[in-house]
């Protein structure tokens, strides 16, 4: 069975290299989802500590589960939307997200809030996706179900794709030293092409599109799916080229 941390595995290592997390750091993680992310924080700032942030209840449950089960002690979670809670104002030294901050509503004010919440030249480290058309997953998905651009209301994975557009949010939220570097790493689906439809129909946009469709043009589109994760199906499961952006920036 695939699962978000499976999926990212890859993703995860280079983060994390380039979060640097140090041992007396106070870290804030942004859209933490079930935690991997925060707790590995945590264990590197042990003499600091790690906040994970997600407007999902589950995941927060999740979070916290697992930290526990780690016996990690200077880690905490909360169902909270960073575009408005009350963070402690310069507290945090680093504030990092694994693809957790494209979903704002409105961007300028989530940055600005996270901006006040790190000290002076905290930093903020990103990662977010590029552009669709350099995303196999997105390209394969959306043409095996015949959508052409994302509908109106749905989540946009890719919102944060355009560096001078990201880089003009991110100035006016009181960030300075704004930079863009390239990863190319796969995503995982899943050890088989089952596990990879599985994961798949759960995200948001496939339901959507599935939902709209009637029932024989969906059954299609599902053959389509499953005849495409084929050809990405290898002894070691189902992958898909991915590009995406570390963003870096630091409180002015």
């Amino acid at each position: 069975m695939a699962s978000y941390d499976a999926e990212l595995q890859r993703h995860n290592e280079v983060l994390r290299q380039a979060c640097g997390v140090q041992f007396r750091d106070h870290v804030l993680d942004i859209g933490c989802g079930s935690g991997q992310t925060t707790r590995e924080a945590a264990r590197a700032a042990r003499a600091g500590s790690a906040l994970g942030v997600d407007v999902s209840a589950a995941a927060v449950e999740r979070a916290r589960e697992a930290a526990r089960a780690e016996g990690i002690r200077n880690v905490t979670f909360e169902r909270a939307n960073a575009e408005v809670y009350r963070f402690p104002q310069e507290h945090f030294d680093l504030a990092i997200s694994r693809f957790g901050t494209m979903f704002f509503d409105d961007p300028a004010a989530a940055f600005a809030n996270i901006s006040r919440a790190l000290r002076p030249a905290g930093r903020l480290v990103m990662m977010v996706w590029q552009a669709p058309e350099r995303n196999g997953w997105d390209v394969t998905i959306r043409q095996a179900l015949g959508m052409t651009a994302i509908s109106a209301g749905l989540p946009d994975a890719f919102s944060l794709a355009d560096p001078p557009a990201v880089t003009e949010i991110l100035e006016g939220a009181g960030f300075a030293d704004v930079t863009f570097t390239n990863v190319s790493e796969p995503v995982y689906y899943g050890p088989d092409v089952d596990a990879a439809m599985d994961w798949i129909r759960g995200f948001a946009y496939t339901r959507e599109i599935l939902r709209q469709l009637d029932p024989t043009a969906a059954e299609r589109a599902v053959g389509r799916l499953r005849e495409a994760l084929a050809t990405h199906f290898n002894d070691d499961g189902v992958w898909f080229n991915s590009r995406a952006w570390i963003v870096t920036a630091r409180r002015r």
